[in-house]
Order: C-alpha cells, then sequence, then structure tokens
C-alpha cells in the first residue's frame, strides 16, 4: 500500500501587513524575564510560598548567589517579582497584577 504525502499548503505571496500592537514592548520584556529555567524556576517558587521569601532562593538553586542575584534583577526589572529590603537580607515576592498581565498576553497569541 503507497504512503500518501500530505498536502502543503503553499505560501500566500500577497502583502502582509503587521499592524501596531501596543503591548509588544511589555510582552517582550516579560518574555525576556522568564525566557531562563532559573528565573522561570524562581518565579515557580515564589508563586508557591503566597509570602515574601528572604535568603531562601539561594538554596533553591544550583547556582552562585551572585548568579542567583543576576537573575533576581532581571526579574525585578520586570516587574513579575518585588524586592523589600529587610536589614542586610531582600525579601522577594511574585508581583500578582504584573503576573496577571503575564498571563493575558500569552493567553492571547
Amino acid at each position: 500500500m503507497a504512503k500518501k504525502t500530505p498536502t502543503l499548503k503553499r505560501c500566500d505571496p500577497s502583502p502582509v501587513k503587521l499592524n501596531p500592537d501596543p503591548t509588544a514592548d511589555d510582552f517582550a520584556k516579560l518574555a525576556w524575564a522568564i525566557a531562563h529555567p532559573a528565573r522561570v524556576q524562581i518565579v515557580r517558587f515564589l508563586i508557591g510560598r503566597h509570602a515574601c521569601v528572604c535568603g531562601e532562593i539561594v538554596q533553591q538553586l544550583p547556582l552562585a548567589q551572585s548568579t542567583v542575584s543576576q537573575h533576581l534583577k532581571i526579574l525585578k526589572e520586570s516587574g513579575l517579582i518585588q524586592g523589600e529590603v529587610d536589614g542586610p537580607k531582600v525579601c522577594y515576592c511574585i508581583n500578582p497584577v504584573r503576573l496577571k498581565q503575564l498571563k493575558s498576553l500569552v493567553a492571547g497569541l
């Protein structure tokens, strides 16, 4: 019995107009923030805690403290997490408003 070859769709040569997207910059910023597995783990860890975390994040990852700090900086700059100084430590928690925005932007793809 002969195998059927799938029918390929031909490319549409007509011009395509890309409409301006006012959310594109914000979406890109949030996507960049979670574009590394360590940052995804940090976000999931903070979501699971439902409270601010002081100093526990470094122990959760097999990374140097300086590397974790860099990831936290990127997440904080995107607004996905918030950091508050508590003595010599910084306590981090998820920003629920930005997390909701990220979920909405991904759902709208």
